[in-house]
């Protein structure tokens, strides 16, 4: 995700990477961060087709009108919506989000939340691999129970867990 934050005046806009803590980049970063968002953008993000995030959010959710901390002490007191910190800032940016390629969120990679399955690769080229979903492969390693995709995170893996494909 490519976030520029609100410029107090023009002349002080700058952009930000806020990157999530189960990927891994393998692209130059400033590539992404060089992303054109235009006058009025102030995000840029991934598109998935056919998504119904009205599905993730309560009625309650919807109702409310408020800045990203205010979702986030609410959601601290009533559970209103899912797929981690990321939708208060869709909400507080809704119609300021830019389109960015998808190579730039290699995502789903952490598996099926319902079932558990491992997922494959999305077609094309890949910049960023996003372990997002409930499976991570540093447990998966760690339990001897890895999905095949895991192996492109063992080379970052800091305990060095042993891996290996034909297992």
């Amino acid at each position: 995700m490519l976030e520029a934050t609100w410029p107090i005046s023009s002349l002080y806009a700058f952009a930000e990477c806020l990157p999530d803590s189960d990927l891994v980049l393998v692209d130059d970063i400033a590539k992404l961060a060089a992303t054109p968002l235009g006058e009025k953008s102030i995000l840029a993000a991934p598109e998935y087709c056919n998504a119904n995030f009205t599905s993730y959010f309560t009625p309650t959710f919807w109702g409310l009108h408020s800045k990203i901390e205010e979702w986030m002490e609410l959601q601290k007191r009533m559970r209103i919506y899912e797929l981690g910190s990321l939708p208060p800032f869709l909400l507080v940016f809704a119609g300021n989000i830019v389109p960015v390629d998808h190579r730039w969120n290699q995502h789903g990679l952490g598996g099926d939340n319902f079932r558990g399955l491992c997922r494959d690769l999305h077609p094309g080229p890949v910049s960023l691999l996003h372990w997002s979903g409930k499976g991570k492969p540093w447990a998966r390693l760690d339990a001897n129970r890895p999905c095949p995709l895991d192996a492109l995170w063992a080379p970052y893996d800091l305990l060095q867990t042993p891996f290996a494909l034909d297992s």
